[in-house]
C-alpha cells in the first residue's frame, strides 16, 4: 500500500497511507492528510489511486502542488520515490514498508530538507558576539597594521604641507 512521507523540518517522518481511492490534503482537519503549514491551503488537493498509479490533483491551491519541482496545474502521476510538494512542504511517495528476512520491516532514511530562516528568528535580530575563546579561529583582528598606516599618512602629510609652507614662503 502506497504512502506518503513528509519530509520537510518539523513535519519529518510523518506519513500518510493511501488506502482509499480519493484522500484529501490540506491545512483543515477535515481533510484526510492533514498538514498544518501556513503555505498549504484548507484544501490543497487530492491523491488518487487509478489502478497502479497515485495521481496528484491540485485544486487551485495558492501556493500550487509540485511533483519534482514541476508545477501540477490540473493532475499528474506521481512514481514511487519522487517527491511532491505542497506549497512548501515536501513529501516522498513511497511502496508499502519492505519486510526483510526476519519478518521486520526495513526502515529507510528520511532526509531532512532545511526551511530556511524562520519567522521567529528574523523578529529576535542579530545577535554580537563579544566574548571569543583565545584559541578560536574569530579572533578579533588587531588594529596595530590601521595605526600603522595611519601614523605613516601622517608624517607623509606632514612633509608635503612643510614643503608647501617652504615653496611659499620663499617666493615672497
Amino acid at each position: 500500500m502506497p504512502r506518503l512521507v513528509l519530509l520537510t523540518e518539523g513535519f519529518t517522518g510523518r506519513s500518510f497511507e493511501l488506502k482509499a481511492e480519493r484522500s484529501t490534503v490540506g491545512r483543515m482537519e477535515d481533510n484526510d492528510f492533514q498538514i498544518p503549514a501556513p503555505s498549504v491551503s484548507s484544501h490543497h488537493g487530492e491523491i488518487l489511486l487509478r489502478g497502479n498509479d497515485v495521481v496528484v490533483k491540485d485544486l487551485n491551491s495558492t501556493n500550487g502542488t509540485f511533483i519534482n519541482g514541476e508545477q501540477v496545474t490540473d493532475e499528474a502521476v506521481l512514481p514511487v520515490g519522487q517527491s511532491v510538494r505542497f506549497g512548501s512542504v515536501e513529501a516522498r511517495l513511497e511502496a508499502s514498508a519492505p519486510t526483510g528476512a526476519s519478518g521486520k520491516k526495513v526502515l529507510d532514511k528520511t532526509t531532512v530538507l532545511p526551511q530556511g530562516v524562520k519567522m521567529n528568528e528574523l523578529e529576535k535580530g542579530t545577535q554580537k558576539i563579544t566574548n571569543f575563546d583565545k584559541n578560536s579561529p574569530f579572533k578579533k583582528k588587531s588594529n596595530k597594521t590601521t595605526w600603522i598606516f595611519i601614523a605613516i599618512g601622517a608624517v607623509i602629510m606632514s612633509a608635503i604641507i612643510i614643503a608647501l609652507v617652504m615653496v611659499v614662503t620663499s617666493r615672497k
